[in-house]
């Protein structure tokens, strides 16, 4: 028989075992690459899908926090025309430099002083410094002409209410005999006067301005004391003035 036509002679049992793990290796390997490939396309699917359906929004540009205007320092407030500016200097008894801790108030008095004007007690202020005779101040003297004197700055303490010292605006006010009681020119310029503090701290006319009484109960200023109806109607015409002005 030709050689090409022999019969091969059988495999022996440990060849066909061989054999047998060469192709199950090789099945294995399509196998894995086959799931390499559908998992790589899976992934590509994944993101393709996720890249259309679930982009995800712009983040907006953030918002710029609002910017807080503080008010103007209160060194940097000018009194009106009207006022005279007669600053006493720094000394313990009359003008310490401490500063305001805030504006709460206005508080009235009257100088104990009958027929003296306010050039004489921003005078009796000054001169604190020299005699030591006790503490003593105001941040505005109305005379009896009308005239109004501004001793102190107003963001420091005067010493004129006692235990509102640090977070009031003080007006003395000059009167002409022991009743107290104030002229129309004195009374009309401490009316001008304390509209334009209201207005300027944003104070409430009826609850932010009050009698050196209302702090210590003391008899000041005495006419407003003794006079409540005289008290509640300037009261009154300080709250009218403020709305004239358009504000408060």
């Amino acid at each position: 028989m030709p050689p090409a036509l022999q019969k091969r002679p059988p495999l022996s049992p440990a060849r066909r075992r061989q054999r047998l793990r060469r192709r199950r290796r090789r099945q294995i390997a399509r196998l894995l690459l086959v799931c390499a490939v559908a998992l790589a396309l899976l992934a590509g699917l994944v993101f393709a899908i996720r890249a259309v359906f679930f982009r995800p929004a712009s983040t907006p540009a953030p918002t710029p926090a609002p910017t807080e205007y503080d008010e103007p320092p209160l060194a940097a407030v000018t009194p009106p025309d009207y006022v005279t500016q007669d600053i006493l200097p720094q000394n313990p008894y009359s003008r310490p430099g401490r500063k305001l801790e805030a504006i709460n108030a206005v508080v009235v008095h009257y100088t104990g002083n009958p027929g003296t004007t306010a050039k004489q007690n921003r005078s009796y202020f000054g001169n604190l410094a020299t005699t030591h005779e006790t503490y003593a101040s105001s941040h505005f003297v109305i005379g009896l002409e009308g005239e109004i004197i501004q001793c102190v700055p107003l963001d420091e303490v005067a010493f004129c209410s006692n235990d509102r010292n640090d977070d009031t605006i003080s007006i003395e006010v000059c009167h002409e005999d022991e009743s107290g009681a104030f002229n129309e020119q004195t009374y009309e310029a401490l009316v001008k006067l304390t509209a334009w503090l209201c207005d300027t701290f944003s104070l409430d006319s009826e609850t932010g301005v009050i009698r050196h009484y209302d702090v210590t109960g003391k008899e000041c200023p005495r006419y407003f004391v003794q006079n409540e109806d005289a008290w509640q109607s300037f009261l009154y015409e300080v709250g009218e003035s403020v709305a004239v002005s358009g504000t408060n």
